[in-house]
């Protein structure tokens, strides 16, 4: 029979699929010795089987019962015993952490009659009053507002604005206004059977996997959906028994800046949502040293075992009770991507991991928010008020007030920052559609900033010298400055200071780096560039770039890439040159199509002549013209409707009219399956030998003067081998003739895109007159799903994410099981018919950190991708050489 229900002593890490990151690091603590309040796990297979049936297994009870029969023999007291009750929180745990996302009820076990039994004093019915509130709020979707304005209504009265100014008769009256919220709303009164309570409380846990907030966060964090959450039933202990009490989050280092040091928040007489929650502004964690010097001591001693334990930062909760300490949680803690490559290296130098498993501590997401530009500390802007920098970064944008208006003007194109007192998981859609987020309350572990952290959103909270009112929406700055909502405010989750307008931004110094600015004086900078070279050295993949021009090849070559997978010669089409193609497109005759082409080749030529000198002795892979004829074309509706007015007015329009009759001939329904690529190639007589030419006699150039081109030559969209063999033929004629011209001879390879499910279906036959395949991700992504990205992403894609059917975006990363399965046969049939065929990818996912490991995996030679994504392909690209060493670091 299946066991759904373990003992904080049974279990330990490595258990986080079956009893989730929290329980199964309970779990771990409880093994080593440390101080764990007694308690049992529910797992991830019982609320799995809850969720897909409508009910909870059918001996779960009969587990449950027992381990907490065996936990009140333990602790010597019964749940909700009218004399000495004992108290248990019920709380949530995935196998990924989740901040905030997923319920938690503290206090299960007091009733009218246990409350007394507990003391009947000011800790008594604080602990009975969080107990309804929760329970209410998370079990019985009591709005949480009613029972805050009925706080803040007592509080009024009492002229105060701390919780701790209310004593035991204030509290036990707020008690009885709690419960009248509650029997309004779910029309019964508040249980009082603890046992009812207790499984009352493990089913809205259960249920809160599904909550609207928690799918959004799995969504945005790319956790599967069927994971389901484990549920910690832990015995009670109580920071709220007075000053020799309290509640804490501590850092084993800066999850910042990586910087060892004491890090965390402590708050005196609370439990432990007062912290996370941002209600009550905590003391930094060295404070606590002067509060309770034994406490500290011991907390210090903790924390390096366990970072020695872990092998990394660690994120830890704790209580203490009456002047004993005890642990509630510890996890590897979210941290800044500035912190992660920081933090990665100095494991690396107290020899606690190797630069393998360091690559693993690190990821392509992370460096890319490293290369946003950052705030130009020369500024002169107005200064509103500082904050602690809870998230670093440079955030921009309109003051809003609540999570409803950020996400509206948001998806109207706005940049928004989030301001708030405080924020809680209710915030997520507003989080995440804003630049950064702002608060007048909490510290550095509070739900803002641990939240801000995880998205690697820009955050500042605690900036108290703000007055923050959303009523009013409007904030006031300690120099009378007001910010009204639509006003522009600048934050830097760096420094924590807010600034009044927009501040100019300057280069990030992981951008200077790349650029080869150089500067190891610099910790971040000194940590990327060491991380970097290990992956450079690990990596099996070589990563090229996406590039039309000779600045962008310079650039690219900057940035790491070794070649350019993809220059995509339509570019050089566009502007001045776009009447030049339309004269070829729309030729009457040899003649007019020769001059057009003559007109061309040397534009072409030049181009080809730059970029090479860039990328001069690495491969260049130039794609011969790919888009539809529309894009060349005159829009067929203002066509007509200058040719009717020209009719009306009685006016000549011969060549209008001759131009509209040509452009309706080759008008398509749908352009992006008609004409193009290789079809055009073949249809209009002398494009592609045109550009072979210009190819070819742009690297004889350079041949002469001394560099070294590596040429290779694409042939976009070809669906049978008979396309690819007719323009070979053609252009090894051309090759030939201008060697023969120059005395110079070109050895180009030639090659083509795989951008359509037959081309990979045929890759064997295809291989055969191909030198080298690149796959065309984001076309063959078209042609397999059968839509178009231009029209179906704003028309569907957002309901496709919300009812789970996309778990991200098939253009953002691949697609593994339909394209990734296609390219998987080319590899395969296209090596099998020629063992020394090139493969890679152009697409945009050759810059996708997920795509990336896929390429790694199918065996690719190359990914191709733009330049300011090249140094995130590395990364990643070493990473997937060096994963079987690596850690979860989710």
């Amino acid at each position: 029979m299946t066991k759904f229900v373990y003992d904080f002593a049974e279990g330990n890490r490595d258990l986080k699929d079956l009893l989730g990151g929290k329980g199964a690091n309970l779990a771990e603590m409880t093994n080593i010795g440390l101080p764990v309040p007694p308690g049992f796990t529910i797992t991830t297979e019982a609320c799995q089987e809850y969720l897909a049936n409508g009910h909870e297994p059918a001996s779960l009870q009969q587990e449950i019962d027992e381990h907490l029969a065996a936990l009140e023999t333990q602790m010597g007291k019964r749940l909700g015993d009218a004399a000495d009750p004992l108290l248990v929180s019920v709380r949530s745990g995935a196998k990924f952490s989740m901040p905030g996302m997923m319920d938690t009820v503290l206090n299960i076990g007091l009733t009218d009659e246990s409350v007394i039994g507990l003391g009947d004093n000011r800790f008594a019915w604080d602990s009975y009053r969080r107990l309804i509130q929760m329970f209410g709020k998370t079990v019985c979707g009591v709005p949480g507002e009613d029972f805050e304005h009925a706080l803040e209504e007592l509080k009024r009265i009492r002229s105060t604005e701390d919780d701790l100014d209310l004593d035991a008769a204030d509290l036990k009256k707020l008690v009885g206004t709690f419960k009248d919220i509650f029997r309004e709303h779910t029309k019964q009164e508040f249980p009082q059977d603890p046992r009812q309570q207790l499984a009352d409380a493990i089913h809205a846990v259960f249920d809160s996997w599904n909550s609207d907030r928690a799918v959004l966060y799995r969504r945005q964090e790319r956790i599967p959906a069927d994971l389901g959450t484990a549920v910690n039933i832990c015995s009670m202990v109580f920071g709220n028994l007075g000053s020799d009490s309290g509640t804490g989050v501590a850092f084993t280092r800066d999850p910042g800046s990586g910087v060892r040091g004491v890090y965390g928040d402590y708050l005196v007489n609370a439990q432990g949502e007062d912290v996370v929650a941002g209600i009550r502004n905590t003391v930094p964690l060295q404070d606590l040293q002067q509060i309770d010097k034994n406490s500290y001591d011991q907390l210090m001693d903790i924390m390096t075992t366990l970072e020695n334990h872990y092998r990394d930062l660690c994120d830890i909760e704790f209580t203490i009770e009456r002047g004993k300490l005890w642990m509630l949680q510890t996890r590897v803690g979210k941290r800044t991507a500035a912190a992660a490559f920081v933090i990665a290296t100095q494991l690396v130098d107290e020899g606690m991991i190797d630069l393998d498993e360091a690559l693993q501590r690190v990821t392509g997401a992370q460096l890319a928010m490293l290369m946003f530009p950052r705030f130009d500390g020369s500024t002169n802007a107005e200064r509103l008020g500082k904050g602690m920098n809870a998230s670093p970064g440079a955030a921009v944008g309109k003051a809003v007030f609540d999570s409803y208006t950020a996400v509206k003007w948001s998806r109207s194109g706005e940049k928004v920052i989030l301001v708030r007192r405080e924020t809680n998981p209710d915030d997520l859609n507003g989080m995440i559609a804003a630049e950064g987020i702002l608060t007048s309350r909490g510290g550095k572990t509070s739900h803002a900033a641990v939240v801000a952290r995880g998205m690697g959103k820009t955050c500042v909270c605690g900036a108290e010298e703000l007055d923050v009112d959303t009523k009013r929406r409007r904030l006031v700055a300690p120099n009378g400055a007001v910010i009204e909502e639509g006003d522009v405010i600048s934050i830097d989750g760096s420094s924590g200071v807010v600034y009044k307008g927009a501040v100019p931004v300057v280069p990030s110094p992981v951008v200077e780096y790349f650029e080869g600015n150089v500067d190891l004086s610099d910790d971040l900078v000194r940590a990327v560039d060491r991380l970097m070279k290990h992956a450079d050295e690990a990596r099996r993949l070589g990563v090229r770039s996406n590039a039309d021009t000779p600045e962008d090849a310079e650039r690219a070559r900057r940035f790491g890439a070794q070649g350019i997978g993809l220059c995509r010669t339509e570019h050089m089409f566009l502007g001045e040159r776009r009447q030049h193609v339309e004269r070829l497109i729309l030729a009457d005759g040899d003649t007019e199509r020769a001059e057009a082409l003559e007109t061309l080749l040397p534009l072409q030529r030049d181009d080809f002549v730059g970029i090479f000198a860039a990328m001069d002795g690495l491969p260049v892979t130039v794609r011969l013209l790919d888009p539809p004829l529309h894009e060349f074309l005159p829009d067929i509706t203002e066509l007509s409707v200058r040719v009717a007015l020209a009719e009306a007015r009685g006016e000549k329009h011969e060549n209008d009219l001759r131009l509209l009759q040509a452009v309706h001939k080759l008008h398509e329904q749908n352009p992006m399956l008609g004409l193009r690529g290789v079809r055009l190639g073949l249809v209009i007589p002398g494009l592609f030998t045109m550009q072979v030419r210009a190819i070819a006699e742009a690297a004889a150039d350079r041949i002469r003067n001394g560099g070294n081109p590596k040429v290779e030559i694409m042939i976009p969209l070809v669906g049978a081998v008979q396309e690819l063999e007719a323009v070979r033929t053609d252009a090894e004629r051309v090759l030939r003739e201008v060697a023969d011209e120059t005395g110079v001879v070109v050895d180009a390879l030639i090659g083509t895109m795989i951008e359509l499910p037959r081309a990979a279906l045929t890759a064997g036959q295809i291989a055969e007159a191909a030198q080298f395949f690149s796959f065309g991700t984001n076309d063959l992504t078209q042609t397999v799903w059968g839509f178009s990205r231009d029209d179906v992403e704003a028309a569907f894609f957002s309901a496709y994410l919300e009812k789970g059917i996309f778990g991200v975006s098939p253009f953002e990363t691949l697609d593994r099981d339909g394209v990734g399965r296609l390219i998987r046969i080319a590899v395969q049939e296209g090596r099998a018919a020629r063992p020394g065929l090139k493969l890679g990818v152009c697409g945009e996912h050759g810059g996708d950190p997920d795509s990336v490991h896929f390429f790694h995996e199918v065996g690719l030679d190359y990914v191709s991708c733009s330049p300011f994504r090249v140094p995130v392909a590395r990364l990643e690209a070493g990473r997937a050489a060096t994963e079987s060493v690596g850690s979860d670091s989710r």
